[in-house]
């Protein structure tokens, strides 16, 4: 797992994760526009944390591993994955506040 933070954290730095690509096909708008707004507001958010904080997220939430695991892809301590999740989330609550209030409201 830890060749594949870096692999990530090497394709980050590309050029091409810059290029936005659209189809030329007139494909339908998403049926849940709110939801996929939100999970667009999601992603900016979680694209805007530091590296080290973006990879324990992603590891532990999206690809669901264990703290434990984290920890050794990682090369820290448990609770060092620990403190990184909970600063993360920390810096996430208040984007994810502005668009549950957007979509409130």
């Amino acid at each position: 797992m830890g060749i594949v933070a870096n692999q990530c954290r090497e394709i980050r730095r590309g050029r091409w994760w810059h290029l936005v690509r659209l189809s030329d096909t007139n494909a339908a708008p998403p049926v849940d526009e709110a939801g996929w707004l939100e999970g667009e507001d999601l992603r900016r958010a979680v694209m805007r944390l530091p590296d080290d904080q973006r990879v324990a997220i992603l590891m532990h939430f999206h690809l669901d591993m264990p703290l434990s695991d984290v920890a050794v892809a990682l090369g820290i301590s448990v609770p060092g994955v620990k403190t990184r999740i909970n600063r993360a989330l920390k810096r996430l609550r208040p984007a994810m506040a502005v668009s549950e209030a957007r979509v409130d409201g």
